[in-house]
């Protein structure tokens, strides 16, 4: 009989406990400091933590993309020093169903991490802000394993695992559905290290792999089925939010992050060979799958583009669609409000 997919688990309530967050994140988490002293800063003024979560395949203990520039560059802190954040702590994350929990329970103030589980949050009611986009136009890779299907169509009646509730979750049941196949195959879930390990044994028939992870195995041998670039409406986005009692305290911090991001992009597109070898030194991956999984041409100069808007829109209403999100949300109400001039 055919099978059909399971659906999104449901993220903790607001009420989640200490507990909970902390036998989740324990095990994830890699905590890098970077303070430096402020002159102006008087001796009574309150010195304030930016606690940064992001996604990382354990590898990572940084971010990359353009906030990681900005920070390896030691441009990030000083900027932010100037309205009031002499610390930045940064915090990884296997996947954003975890990222959300830190953020439910207080642990982490701003997230860069997938736009799946960033608009599942909010439609749950996760007191974020949206302060732009860092990547967009994400890409997911579905590989099979050797000696496995070759179509997406030979899936039928197989086992596909991803990271249920990321970006490579929505992109793979869009794509089961596009295929007409999306009752004939088991989806599971399990996180991209796991999800990987279970390809290389063959205990699943394909895997939906995030950036890094695709064209790494892909360059051992792993056949490509498919990937989400090659439909207009299945790649993601790269978000950032923050917590709203964060930006309570910082209401200036949207605006000047997307000018640390703006000018972070720039100096990404005028020195990209840098940037590459950043990206690879601090994530382990060869420097030619960096490039495959993150052109800079992704890295967008605004914080929201239209392009990227649009990809947050129809995953928005796709979520909501397939009941993975518990309620629809304006976009516009979602966006942090710049503080007037």
């Amino acid at each position: 009989m055919p099978t059909s997919i399971p659906s999104l688990p449901k993220l903790p309530t607001l009420a989640i406990s200490s507990l909970l967050f902390l036998s989740t994140a324990c095990s994830s988490q890699q905590t890098v400091s970077q303070a430096v002293p402020n002159p102006t800063t008087t001796a009574a003024a309150k010195t304030t933590t930016l606690r940064l979560g992001f996604i990382s395949n354990g590898k990572i203990k940084t971010p990359t993309g353009p906030a990681g520039w900005a920070m390896h560059q030691g441009k990030l802190l000083p900027e932010l020093q100037k309205i009031g954040i002499t610390e930045i702590k940064t915090l990884n994350f296997p996947n954003g169903p975890n990222l959300n929990e830190a953020l439910v329970a207080g642990a982490v103030d701003v997230g860069i991490y997938g736009d799946t589980p960033a608009l599942v949050g909010k439609a749950k009611g996760l007191p974020t802000r949206l302060i732009g986009q860092e990547q967009v136009g994400t890409n997911a890779w579905l590989l099979a394993k050797k000696n496995g299907p070759r179509s997406i169509a030979e899936l039928q009646g197989q086992k596909v695992a991803t990271s249920k509730g990321s970006y490579m979750h929505r992109y793979l049941i869009g794509l089961l559905q596009k295929s007409g196949i999306s009752d004939r195959v088991t989806v599971v879930h399990l996180l991209p290290s796991e999800a990987q390990a279970a390809l290389e044994r063959g205990d699943v028939a394909a895997i939906a792999a995030s950036t890094g992870t695709g064209p790494l195995l892909q360059a051992k041998g792993y056949p490509v089925l498919d990937e989400a670039i090659k439909h207009p409406d299945l790649p993601g986005t790269s978000v950032t939010v923050a917590t709203e009692a964060f930006l309570a305290q910082h209401p200036d911090f949207p605006q000047k992050w997307n000018q640390i991001k703006q000018a972070s992009v720039k100096d990404i597109q005028a020195n990209s060979q840098a940037y590459y070898k950043f990206h690879a030194d601090v994530s382990g991956y060869p420097l030619d799958v960096v490039k495959a999984s993150f052109p800079i041409t992704q890295f967008p100069v605004e914080p929201l583009p239209a392009r990227g808007v649009q990809l947050l829109e129809g995953t928005k209403k796709f979520l909501i669609s397939q009941k993975l999100a518990e309620s629809d949300f304006k976009l516009n109400d979602w966006i942090a409000t710049q503080p007037k001039q």
